[in-house]
């Protein structure tokens, strides 16, 4: 094996690539272009800097990122597979860039285009899919992230009107979302409600001094006695099945999006090995490192498999919720195993901006928590397995 070729692409191990349809290699690699052209060159400093590019968002509605597989209303249509790509590329740039078109498509646009009414999705799903509006999703509370069943947040009924109060924590997009989803206990029990930005009573506040995915908004949302017309309630929701719904939507994104951080992490690594010369000779002739890559190689490319593998059961329409917690579940640990092992393998150079591990690593810690906890994944993985549902 002496001499052999280098892999620019650890996946390439396994030659993933052969077993995607040619539309899917496509949009991949459209999705790969767009991103080497317009948010590689800037993540570092933006990440430092902890911007948004929000001029970004009608460039990626242009090229039919923005709920890309839901149909109808100006979105592109597309299969879950190829989605799960184009969410694995945006995240091997950045994850906040993969949590914008998540959050845009799979929570803001997916609730509105399966609970909403013909009106709401006229009025918003096409701006939404051009980027030409910006969408959140209000969940998430301060004291009920896991138990979302706990919420204080309140719709009360007052006339033909609703009456709004509450907060909402952690929500990407919030400070730049022109409609916000907001789910909120009622006396029917939990429903969604299109808030659009300028409603008065509804403000929001960016969260500051994040360590992680510092290249997207993340904020909370306030509401004091938001008046609602009934027009603004998502009519086929009730109870926590609406937002679940979305939830799952989302995760399925991140399954495959972390395939993408892992992967970058190791090209990187690659790439860093075979030009650090030690002892006379590149650090990527060394047992040591070479174990590293292998290793790192082999997990990433059992996560790609298993992403592939619930991209063709979604594509089926017979995937289920705990085969997502799954996906999500394994895929992001070992994208965060990875990221720190790469870094090691950057030595002290590891930790600057240049090099992306230590970003992607920093990334992946709000990854391996929003959407749902490792922690909540593994328990509805053991209740699939037992029956018994231990976190209630």
């Amino acid at each position: 094996m002496s001499g052999a070729k280098p892999m620019k692409d650890p996946l390439d191990l396994l030659d993933l690539s052969s077993v995607l349809s040619d539309e899917e290699r496509e949009i991949q690699a459209t999705v790969a272009r767009f991103l080497a052209d317009r948010v590689r060159p800037h993540i570092g400093e933006w990440f430092e800097n902890a911007h948004f590019a929000r001029e970004l968002a009608p460039e990626l509605g242009k090229l039919g990122l923005l709920g890309m597989h839901l149909e109808g209303y100006g979105c592109a249509g597309t299969n879950a597979v190829s989605y799960g790509l184009a969410c694995l590329e945006l995240e091997a740039a950045d994850s906040g860039f993969r949590s914008f078109v998540s959050v845009q498509g799979s929570l803001s646009m997916y609730s509105i285009w399966k609970w909403g009414s013909k009106e709401q999705k006229q009025e918003w799903l096409p701006r939404l899919a051009a980027g030409e509006a910006i969408g959140c999703f209000g969940l998430t509370e301060p004291d009920f992230g896991s138990n979302p069943a706990g919420m204080r947040t309140r719709a009360v009924r007052d006339g033909a009107d609703w009456i709004l109060n509450g907060s909402k924590m952690w929500i990407t997009n919030g400070g730049i979302a022109d409609v916000a989803t907001v789910w909120a206990q009622t006396e029917d029990g939990v429903r969604g409600f299109l808030v659009p930005r300028g409603t008065p009573g509804f403000t929001t506040h960016d969260i500051k001094q994040k360590m992680s995915l510092r290249a997207s908004i993340t904020s909370e949302l306030y509401f004091d006695n938001v008046r609602l017309p009934d027009s603004a309630r998502l009519p086929h929701a009730q109870g926590l099945r609406g937002p679940l719904s979305c939830l799952n939507e989302a995760r399925f994104g991140i399954l495959f999006g972390a395939v993408g951080a892992g992967r970058d992490c190791i090209q990187a690594a690659l790439e860093y090995a075979d030009s650090r010369v030690q002892f006379g000779r590149p650090i990527s002739a060394f047992q040591l490192t070479q174990k590293k890559l292998a290793d790192m190689s082999v997990s990433l490319g059992n996560a790609a498999l298993l992403a592939l593998h619930l991209g063709r059961l979604k594509d089926q329409g017979r995937i289920r919720p705990e085969q997502i917690s799954v996906g999500k579940l394994n895929n992001v640990r070992e994208a965060i195993a990875i990221a720190r092992e790469c870094r090691t393998v950057l030595g002290a150079n590891g930790i600057s901006l240049e090099y992306s591990p230590l970003r992607h690593a920093n990334n992946l810690e709000s990854v391996l928590t929003y959407e749902g906890t490792s922690e909540i994944h593994t328990l509805v993985v053991g209740q699939a397995l037992t029956g018994q549902a231990a976190y209630r």
